[in-house]
């Protein structure tokens, strides 16, 4: 019987060898990661809770998008969505609340997500300087996949922080750089999900939470060694217990849920949204609720208050109405808050006016499909387009006051549109021409 012989490692394979067992001095080597914390079980806990968080924030940002109606007019700030459009319906008008409520919890529950995100980063990190970075072909997809994770979270987070702050600093379209990116990160999200659970479910169950929470830092020991290279090889003293380290993070959520939450669900919690851009209404009495920007700020001040200003409304009739005229025409009021995209929201106010429905009547179009509505702004969002259901709710007008007073040149002066459960951005103000099609 032949024996064969075994071939000596070749020049590439010793090459290989030396790198894995020789990385550079820093955090490519294990031991420089310490601390006794670093688990799967505190990874699992951080990672569950994003889990049920971030299905809450995807699943609000799509009810968002869909209350843009953007696949009308000139609504779509996202082109070329296509497939990633699957989804949309048309948006109801009942309840009135309704986008109030999903974009708060959007933005809500995404800023109280930010502890615990940067608490799951932190007890991963060591896998982000894995050496050798790359081991095999398998082992390069896997990296991808993480940088998607890491760096799709990461670009949500930051982006939609700078949209609820009006901090435009983004090289395009926040509409489009959010939207795209959302996509690019719950790919990755649902793969990492998808081969992490089962890891997930056996750390959690490899430690009782009611020790972990009894256990005080003199007591705190590290994890047993794990194949996922996130204990420690060295670990040093604990500085603070599994459960302070709960209690650190818990503790950040809570804080930036009392210092924002008011800002979208009203309430004894408006006077403590301090980090709110809307913290603080703009002045007492019936129009002394928030606005985004002002007539002074888009430069309408003058055309908004010119005593010739006309409201023209088209269909198969097309007519021209000055606000005495408007206001001679049957008024109707409606009690509905406005709700913004960055978070913010009102509670209801008293709005009167002309029922949309009314007008569409008078421009020969009782069925009308849609509605575009032009303002005297020309830029961002100085038009929008009203699907019919929007049209036709009896809610829906074409308001002239508000809380018993004339609107105020900020409310949209000398006519606005509102609408039941529509984004605050298209309840366009300063109306000049409203075009009913068929």
């Amino acid at each position: 019987m032949s024996q064969r012989l075994e071939q000596p490692p070749s020049r590439l394979s010793r090459l290989r060898q030396a790198v894995a067992e020789h990385p550079p001095p820093g955090p490519t080597r294990r031991g420089f990661w310490r601390s006794p914390l670093r688990g799967p079980w505190l990874t699992s806990v951080f990672g569950s809770v994003l889990l049920a968080g971030i299905i809450v924030v995807f699943v609000t940002g799509l009810l968002s998008y869909a209350a843009y109606n953007p696949d009308l007019g000139s609504n779509d700030k996202t082109p070329g969505a296509g497939p990633l459009g699957f989804y949309l319906f048309d948006w109801p008008t009942n309840p009135s609340w309704l986008y109030r409520v999903t974009q708060g919890l959007h933005v809500t529950v995404g800023i109280v997500l930010i502890p615990v995100l940067l608490g799951k980063l932190w007890s991963v990190i060591p896998k982000l300087f894995t050496w050798p970075p790359v081991r095999s072909l398998a082992h390069a997809l896997e990296r991808l996949s993480l940088l998607l994770l890491v760096g799709g979270v990461v670009f949500e987070f930051v982006t939609g922080l700078a949209n609820i702050q009006y901090w435009y600093v983004f090289p395009g379209s926040f509409y489009s750089l959010h939207f795209y990116g959302a996509w690019v990160f719950i790919a990755a999200f649902v793969v990492h999900v998808a081969f992490k659970l089962p890891v997930v479910v056996r750390s959690l169950r490899s430690r009782s939470w009611r020790e972990e929470l009894r256990t005080d830092t003199a007591h705190t020991v590290p994890e047993p060694p794990d194949d996922h290279e996130l204990v420690s090889p060295n670990p040093a003293a604990a500085t603070i217990s599994r459960r302070g380290a709960l209690a650190l993070v818990g503790g950040g959520s809570a804080l930036l849920f009392v210092v924002t939450a008011g800002q979208s669900f009203g309430g004894v919690l408006r006077r403590t949204a301090l980090l709110a851009p809307r913290f603080t209404d703009p002045s007492d009495g019936p129009n002394g609720f928030q606005v985004n920007k002002t007539a002074d700020a888009l430069g309408l001040t003058e055309g908004a208050q010119d005593p010739g200003w006309r409201l023209q409304v088209r269909g198969a009739e097309a007519m021209t109405f000055d606000r005495d005229q408007l206001l001679g025409l049957p008024q109707h009021t409606a009690a509905l808050p406005i709700a913004c995209v960055e978070g913010w929201s009102t509670s209801a106010q008293a709005w009167a006016g002309v029922r949309l429905a009314d007008l569409a009547q008078l421009a020969g179009v009782p069925a009308p499909v849609s509605v575009f509505v032009e303002s005297l702004q020309e830029s961002g969002f100085g038009t929008t387009t009203l699907r019919g259901n929007q049209v036709l709710d009896p809610d829906s007008l074409l308001a002239l006051r508000v809380n018993g007073a004339d609107l105020s040149l900020d409310h949209g002066f000398p006519a606005r549109v509102i609408v039941p459960n529509n984004p605050g951005v298209h309840n366009t103000k300063w109306v000049t021409r409203l075009t009913f099609e068929a």
